[in-house]
C-alpha cells in the first residue's frame, strides 16, 4: 500500500465508501470499501487504492451488466426522492400558487416586492444591456446599489424566458419552490454520493437541509436565502481540496462554484466559508497528524481558488464597497438581531406544531426564525452527539453546530425575552465583512448541522447487526416521526395584495411619463409601502420611480452607514402617515413649496393614486391641497405636475 491509503490523510466526513466511523483506528475503513458495489465511487478520493483485486473472467464479463442495471436503479431512486422533494415544496408554496400576482406572505410585503423589482432588472441586464450592478429605476436620481442589495442575477438571469413570459410574480414562486426543492435535492445528492450508503438516510438529512424551519421561515420572503443548492457542493469540493491530487484544477472549480453563490447571496457564501473554516480546525485539534497531509494541496488550491474568485468577482465587488450608493455596515435595525434561547426548543411558525403568537418574542420577526428545531428533535441531536461521540466527524460536527447557534444568540443572550449576559457577537460584529452580517442567520449553519447528523444517525442505525433488524428500522423510523413531525412543513400564510392598477398594464402611463422623468406612486414607495415597486416590475422597469424599499447609505451619502431607504422625504413621510390613519393634515404654502422642490428633484411627470388604495379619500384631498386638482383614469387617480417639475419652465 502506499502511504496515501496507510496513513489518514481525510480530515473530513467518511465517504460513501465507509460505514465505519471516520477514525484511524477504525480497521473496517480500507478494506470494507470495494466490498459493496452498490456504493458509488469518488474518482478523486485517494483514501481507496488505486490497483483493486482483479476478479475471474467470468466475474468480469457479469460486472457491465450488473453496473449498469445498479446505476439504473439509482437513477430511479434519485427521481423519486427528487419527486417528493418537488412535492413538499409545491405543498408548501400551494397557496400562492393559487393567485402568484394576487398573493404575498401575510406580515411583510416589501421583500417579495423587492424580488420582483430585481427580477424585472435582469430582463432589462439581458434584452438591453443595461449595467447589472447599478440602477436608476428606483430611488430616482440617486439610484442603488444592486451589488450592495442582492440582485439575485444568478437566479434573475436564467428565469428571463419565466418573467417575459408570465411576470416577475410568477417568477418570484417559481424559485421558491425550485430553491426548497433543490437545495433539499441537492444535499441528497452529496449525502448519498460522498458520506452515507443508505438512501434512506440520505433522503432525511436532505429533506432537513431543505425544509428545516429557518429554511420555510425565508422561503415566504427571501429566495435568495433558500437558494442553497450549491452550497453541498461548496463543501465537498473545499474537503477534496484537502487530499486533491490536482490542487490547481480543484481550486478552479471551487472558484467557479464560489463565483456562481456570490450572485445569488454573498452572506450564505460566507456562512458556508465561515462552517468549513470551524470543521477542519475542529477535526485538525482532534487530530492534527491530518494536517500533515492535507497542508499542501489545501494551500495550492485555496490561492487558486482565491485568485480565480477575485479575478472575477473583483470589479462587482468594487461596485458594492466603493460604487455609486455604497454603504458600511448593516443598518441599526437589523445588526442587533439575534436568536432567543428558548427558540431552539419551539417549533416554527410555519410548521404542523408552530404557533406565530408563541414565537413573537423569540426571534426578530417572522422572516428570521433561523432556530426552531422543537424539543423533540434538539433532543435527539443531543442524543445522536452522544451515541456516536466516539466517530471524529460527529465531535467536529457538534462543535461547528454549538459554535454557530452561540454566534446566532447576538449581542445580547436572552431566554424567554428576558436579557441574561452579552454574547460573543458583541466582540466581533465590527470586523470586516461581519459588520454585514445578520447575526440570527448563523442559526441556518446549526439546521445544516442537525440534518448531517440526522443522516449519519439513520446510517448507524440501519448498520447495526441486533438479532430482530427489523424491530431497530421500525425504532428508527419511530424516533425520526417523533422527532420531525412538530416541525413538519405546512403551506406558508398568504394574504391577498392589491392588484397592480389597469392604468399600468394597460401603457396608460406611456401618455404622461418620459424616459428621463419619473411615475409618482401614491404613497410615496418606501419599505412599508412597496406597491409601487410591483407596478414598474410588472412593465419590467420601463419607466422611474422615486423611493422604495432597499439598503443605501444614509442621507444617500456614498460611504455612510446602511439605512432602509434613500433619503428621508418629508412630504412622503407626511403621505404615509396618510395612508395609514387616514387623518388628513393641516397644509400651508411651505410644505406645498417642499412638495414642489421634491417632485423637481424626482423629474415627477405624474402623480398615481389607486382609486382601491387604503384611504383613498384623505390621500386625494391631501395631494389635491398639494398640487391641485386631478382627475380619474380608468381605475386611478391622476396628477399632471410636468408643468410644474419641467425646468425649462
Amino acid at each position: 500500500m502506499t502511504a496515501r491509503t496507510a496513513a489518514p490523510a481525510e480530515p473530513e466526513a467518511p465517504t460513501a465508501r465507509t460505514a465505519a466511523p471516520a477514525e484511524p483506528e477504525a480497521p473496517t475503513a480500507p478494506t470494507t470499501a470495494p466490498a459493496n458495489p452498490d456504493v458509488p465511487t469518488d474518482p478523486e478520493t485517494p483514501a481507496v487504492p488505486e490497483t483493486r483485486a482483479e476478479p475471474g473472467a467470468a466475474a468480469e464479463s457479469a460486472v457491465p451488466t450488473r453496473a449498469r442495471w445498479r446505476r439504473w436503479t439509482r437513477r430511479r431512486q434519485h427521481l423519486a426522492v427528487g419527486g417528493l422533494f418537488l412535492l413538499a415544496a409545491l405543498w408548501v408554496t400551494s397557496r400562492i400558487w393559487l393567485d402568484p400576482s394576487g398573493r404575498v406572505a401575510s406580515l411583510y410585503t416589501g421583500d417579495p416586492a423587492q424580488v420582483q423589482f430585481f427580477l424585472a432588472h435582469s430582463v432589462r441586464v439581458v434584452l438591453h444591456g443595461e449595467y447589472p450592478f447599478y440602477t436608476e429605476q428606483f430611488n430616482y436620481p440617486d439610484g442603488v446599489n444592486l451589488m450592495a442589495n442582492t440582485a439575485v442575477l444568478a437566479l434573475g438571469i436564467p428565469m428571463v424566458p419565466v418573467t417575459l413570459l408570465f411576470g416577475p410574480a410568477v417568477s418570484f414562486v417559481v424559485l421558491v419552490t425550485l430553491g426548497l426543492a433543490g437545495t433539499a435535492m441537492a444535499w441528497y445528492l452529496m449525502l448519498s454520493r460522498h458520506l452515507v450508503r443508505t438512501p434512506l438516510a440520505a433522503a432525511v438529512g436532505g429533506w432537513f437541509c431543505g425544509f428545516s424551519p429557518a429554511m420555510l421561515s425565508h422561503a415566504s420572503w427571501h429566495p435568495n436565502i433558500i437558494s442553497q443548492f450549491l452550497l453541498p457542493f461548496i463543501v465537498w469540493r473545499v474537503l477534496v481540496l484537502t487530499r486533491s491530487g490536482k490542487p490547481v484544477r480543484d481550486g478552479a472549480l471551487l472558484a467557479l462554484l464560489v463565483t456562481a453563490q456570490a450572485f445569488i447571496n454573498e452572506e450564505i457564501l460566507l456562512f458556508t466559508a465561515l462552517a468549513c473554516g470551524v470543521f477542519l480546525l475542529a477535526v485538525l485539534a482532534q487530530e492534527p497528524a491530518r494536517w500533515r497531509a492535507a497542508w499542501r494541496p489545501l494551500g495550492a488550491g485555496v490561492v487558486t481558488c482565491a485568485l480565480l474568485a477575485g479575478a472575477l468577482l473583483a470589479y462587482p465587488l468594487y461596485v458594492q464597497f466603493a460604487g455609486p450608493m455604497a454603504y458600511h455596515g448593516l443598518s441599526d435595525a437589523v445588526k442587533d438581531y439575534g436568536n432567543d434561547i428558548a427558540a431552539f426548543f419551539a417549533p416554527g411558525s410555519p410548521t404542523l406544531g408552530g404557533n406565530q403568537r408563541a414565537n413573537i418574542n423569540l426571534a426578530p420577526n417572522y422572516s428570521e426564525e433561523n432556530a426552531f428545531f422543537g424539543w423533540s428533535l434538539s433532543m435527539l441531536a443531543i442524543g445522536i452527539v452522544v451515541w456516536l461521540r466516539r466517530e471524529l466527524i460527529v465531535r467536529a460536527l457538534a462543535v461547528t453546530g454549538v459554535f454557530f447557534a452561540v454566534l446566532s444568540l447576538g449581542e445580547r443572550v436572552s431566554w424567554w425575552d428576558r436579557e441574561l449576559i452579552t454574547g460573543p457577537w458583541q466582540w466581533l460584529v465590527h470586523l470586516p465583512l461581519l459588520d454585514a452580517v445578520v447575526p440570527t442567520r448563523f442559526g441556518l449553519i446549526t439546521s445544516v448541522v442537525i440534518g448531517l447528523l440526522l443522516a449519519l444517525a439513520v446510517e448507524r442505525a440501519w448498520a447495526l447487526r441486533p438479532a430482530d433488524r427489523r424491530t431497530v428500522h421500525v425504532l428508527t423510523a419511530a424516533g425520526l416521526a417523533f422527532a420531525l413531525l412538530p416541525i413538519a412543513p405546512m403551506p406558508l400564510r398568504m394574504v391577498s395584495r392589491p392588484p397592480v392598477p389597469d392604468f399600468i398594464t394597460a401603457d396608460r402611463w406611456r401618455a404622461y411619463v418620459g424616459p428621463d422623468q419619473t411615475l409618482v406612486p401614491i404613497p410615496v414607495p418606501s419599505m412599508g409601502n412597496t406597491h409601487g415597486m410591483r407596478w414598474a416590475a410588472a412593465t419590467n422597469l420601463d419607466f422611474k420611480i422615486p423611493g422604495g424599499y432597499f439598503l443605501a447609505p444614509r442621507n444617500g451619502n456614498t460611504g455612510d452607514a446602511g439605512r432602509f431607504g434613500g433619503r428621508p422625504s418629508g412630504v412622503g413621510q407626511m403621505l404615509e402617515e396618510v395612508a395609514t390613519t387616514g387623518r388628513t393634515p393641516k397644509l400651508d404654502d411651505r410644505q406645498r413649496r417642499r412638495f414642489a422642490d421634491e417632485l423637481r428633484h424626482w423629474r415627477a411627470a405624474i402623480l398615481v393614486l389607486p382609486v382601491r388604495q387604503q384611504n383613498a379619500e384623505p390621500l386625494r384631498r391631501t395631494v389635491e391641497e398639494l398640487v391641485g386638482p386631478g382627475r380619474q383614469e380608468l381605475d386611478v387617480w391622476v396628477w399632471d405636475v410636468r408643468t410644474l417639475t419641467d425646468r425649462s419652465v
